[in-house]
């Protein structure tokens, strides 16, 4: 029986997932290409042959998702297998339509298809949209295990922008770790945070060998999803943080909707700076999709390094990349800091941004008058620190997870926000927990 050829659309995550579990060693198929898109540079590589199995001794090649339409008259594609995630529905079913016109089908695989069952209790921590404030409910579930004598062990999302080789199994637990792996502002903004706590966490490319490798060590096993993306395990809890500064995308992006109806319990973080109107509509929305779900409201709010450097001042507010560009957040914790301490000005970065920076503008441009700090490699970082540098401002304020003058040499004053996560009313993370064993 002919094998199927298959091409897989991704952006150096879930595509690389979902080859590793369904495809490879899969002798029903052929997988003939990899396209790649919202990464930068990945396009033009190799998925290598030491990870892609004995089926493909050479290896399997990435194109740019432009060129779709081409390669799968090209490469006579039966079958496209869409993986990656953040997106509208409108878009995925417009990229649907674009590959059957070209004559191939189109596929999306299931939470059963590309789940791993861990040995060890794992619990999935999940959102419907990139920076909806899943980073600081893992945090919180973290410190509450590790309150509790439990060794606790992150698995995060993948981002392997590097050599995939060496990127097969990534282990974090010092600061100098995220040196040694040349990290970009992307995984340090994931990782630090955890390792800050005295948490390790792992990433990578073959997230069985991940995973094996975090049972070693761990009594219980955080999943720290990325974008909205499903988890890449079989959770025994599964928490979904839902935006309510983004009323609406909990039910119309994919696959944040597939996350939401997958929670055991769902987390409308941020309610201290939404309208109460948007709370009530993601709350419905949960009522809606997923009637048994948990219900717990949260807040983030906002800790100040440096005031002064704030009040009456002409700022520049950078904040988290993905958050602002497929993340599509008009503002984030930089801007609510500029706000609540009384700004004079926020500066507009973009008559300074150079190279890399401005082709982010171009590519996004409801960013407006905010700094994302883009950081897909040594080049990029460079170009964010030259935009920095250049913006004619009295101070910088910096949004992100960490702390951007750490890595890169700012010019002028800068001030870091911070944030954690507070829950509000009765129901709590802590008594969660309790009631299903895991404290």
């Amino acid at each position: 029986m002919k094998r199927q050829n298959v091409l897989i659309m991704g952006a150096a995550g879930r595509d690389f997932h979902n080859f590793n579990v369904y495809f490879r060693d899969n002798e029903d198929y052929n997988v003939v290409a990899f396209t790649a898109t919202q990464i930068p540079n990945i396009d033009g590589r190799l998925y290598p042959k030491e990870l892609a199995g004995k089926l493909y001794p050479k290896g399997i090649k990435i194109y740019d998702e432009s060129e779709l339409p081409i390669l799968i008259k090209k490469l006579k594609v039966d079958n496209v297998v869409f993986s990656y995630s953040d997106v509208p529905y409108e878009y995925v079913m417009t990229k649907a339509s674009i590959v059957n016109t070209a004559g191939a089908s189109f596929t999306l695989l299931g939470a059963e298809q590309t789940m791993i069952k861990s040995t060890k209790p794992l619990i999935a921590i999940v959102a419907v949209r990139t920076g909806s404030g899943k980073s600081q409910t893992s945090r919180k579930i973290v410190e509450l295990l590790r309150a509790a004598g439990k060794k606790v062990v992150a698995i995060r999302h993948p981002m392997p922008y590097g050599d995939l080789v060496k990127q097969k199994v990534q282990r974090f637990a010092t600061l100098a770790d995220l040196k040694k792996h040349k990290c970009t502002i992307e995984e340090i903004e994931e990782y630090e945070p955890h390792i800050a706590i005295g948490s390790v966490i792992y990433s990578g490319v073959d997230y069985e060998a991940i995973l094996r490798e975090a049972e070693k060590e761990a009594d219980v096993i955080i999943w720290d999803g990325g974008n909205n993306d499903f988890p890449f395990y079989k959770a025994d809890l599964t928490f979904t943080v839902v935006d309510p500064h983004r009323p609406g995308h909990e039910l119309t992006y994919y696959p944040g909707n597939t996350s939401l109806r997958l929670a055991d319990v769902a987390v409308i973080n941020k309610i201290e700076s939404a309208e109460p109107k948007n709370i009530k509509f993601v709350r419905e929305s949960i009522r809606k999709v997923n009637p048994k779900a948990i219900i717990i409201e949260g807040a983030s709010p906002i800790k100040v390094e440096k005031p002064e450097l704030i009040e009456g001042k002409r700022v520049l507010v950078v904040e988290d990349g993905p958050t602002l560009t497929h993340g599509e957040m008009e503002y984030g914790a930089g801007m609510i800091a500029a706000w609540n301490y009384g700004a004079k000005e926020i500066v507009d970065p973009r008559p300074y941004t150079v190279k890399s920076i401005t082709a982010t503008y171009k590519k996004y441009p409801k960013i407006g008058i905010l700094l994302p700090a883009m950081g897909y490699g040594t080049s990029q970082m460079k170009d964010l620190e030259e935009t920095i540098n250049r913006t004619k401002c009295d101070s910088v304020v910096i949004g992100t997870p960490i702390d951007l003058g750490r890595l890169l040499k700012i010019n002028k004053p800068s001030t870091r926000v911070e944030y954690d996560l507070q829950e509000i009313g009765d129901m709590t993370i802590e008594k969660v927990l309790k009631s299903k064993g895991i404290l």
